[in-house]
């Protein structure tokens, strides 16, 4: 192999390092994201639970009010 010939692989070999270290830098940050929708997802839910059991609770005191 001639000198040209491995500098440019030395190049390639590079600019695929770098694209990897890239890659693995998007790969974390996407997983912090996706950790963070996870949390707010979790806490939409147990908001939503919460507001099922007053409203259900409510329903059941005016059923009770009619009753009486």
């Amino acid at each position: 192999m001639e000198q040209s010939d491995l500098q440019a692989m030395a190049d390639k070999l590079d600019r695929l390092i770098e694209r990897c270290r890239k890659l693995e830098q998007d790969n974390a940050a996407m997983r912090e994201l996706q950790d963070e929708w996870n949390r707010e997802r979790a806490q939409l839910i147990q908001r939503n639970d919460l507001a099922k059991n007053r409203i259900e609770a409510m329903i059941g005191r005016l059923r009770a009010l009619e009753h009486h």
